[in-house]
């Protein structure tokens, strides 16, 4: 069953530590691009996070927000290991490059990625559960966007649908199409009184039957629609694949409005458009 880009879903935490949430809202993308907000003093885990955001989803925006609120009596203290590393690798750096050395501007140095810590706390157990609630939302955001999808699915099915009886309806039509430019073809000829080998007659014939005839766009039509029915059931990212399709729908019903030879393939080929134009807006949210 295909996804939906568009999801939500937060989950909460409680523990000796403090509280932790998650927040994770999806939309609809090109591509995955990934929005994230971590606390201070859990910066250090952008890398982790990202890694599984980017392993549970393939496209859309995702805006991700980490919140924690320390347990009461809880404070925040200095990675003094880590504020003593940057200030030696700076001295290195100043001498290599042979500047004078300014002061560090404190806030910068703050903004660190692990440089303010909670004090207290057993960091390697927070950051577990950190990414442990991070997986938990996932699975969370996941059900919402497959639910979204399952809609998507029979909103899609109803379209490929009715996109199979128009064409259906063309195939019973197309003897009556033959039949009507015979005897159109006949009915001109009779009116300019002149005489035409019975050779010639059926090689005309056969080239107006030619350029009206609309079976090949009608097979492509049908293959086209087996393969929506087909790419819907899978449970991997199938957007990208559905709006090649819907690109294929678009150019057969181009060209069977160009081949139109009476109202009801004229009629048909508009609604085809309308349906595929209607699948296509849907297909934007697919992930």
């Amino acid at each position: 069953m295909i996804r939906s880009m568009t999801g939500f879903a937060r989950c909460e935490s409680r523990g000796a530590w403090g509280t932790l949430a998650w927040e994770l809202r999806t939309v609809n993308h090109r591509f995955l691009d990934v929005g994230l907000r971590l606390p201070e003093g859990l910066g250090a885990l952008e890398a982790a996070v990202r890694t599984r955001l980017q392993k549970t989803l393939a496209r859309g925006r995702v805006d991700a927000w980490l919140r924690f609120q320390p347990a009461a009596g809880g404070s925040l203290c200095l990675n003094t290991a880590l504020a003593t590393e940057l200030r030696g690798l700076y001295g290195e750096l100043a001498d290599i490059w042979e500047f004078e050395e300014t002061a560090f501007n404190p806030w910068d140095v703050l903004r660190w990625p692990g440089m303010v810590q909670a004090s207290g706390i057993d960091t390697e157990a927070l950051e577990a559960e950190v990414l442990a609630l991070l997986d938990t939302a996932l699975t969370g955001l996941q059900e919402a966007r497959e639910r979204e999808g399952a809609a998507l699915t029979q909103l899609l099915l109803s379209r490929v649908d009715a996109i199979a009886g128009q064409t259906a309806a063309l195939r019973d039509h197309l003897p009556h199409l033959e039949k009507a430019l015979r005897e159109r073809l006949q009915a001109r000829l009779h009116d300019s009184a002149q005489q035409v080998d019975a050779g010639r007659w059926e090689q005309e014939l056969l080239f107006y039957l030619q350029r009206q005839d609309v079976a090949e766009e009608l097979d492509r039509l049908d293959t086209h629609l087996a393969e929506l029915r087909r790419v819907l059931q899978r449970r991997e990212a199938a957007g990208r694949r559905l709006d090649f399709l819907m690109q294929e729908l678009n150019r057969e019903a181009n060209t069977l409005a160009s081949k139109a030879g009476d109202s009801q393939v004229t009629f048909a080929s508009v609604e085809l458009k309308v349906l595929i134009e209607q699948m296509r807006e849907q297909v934007q949210n697919v992930e």
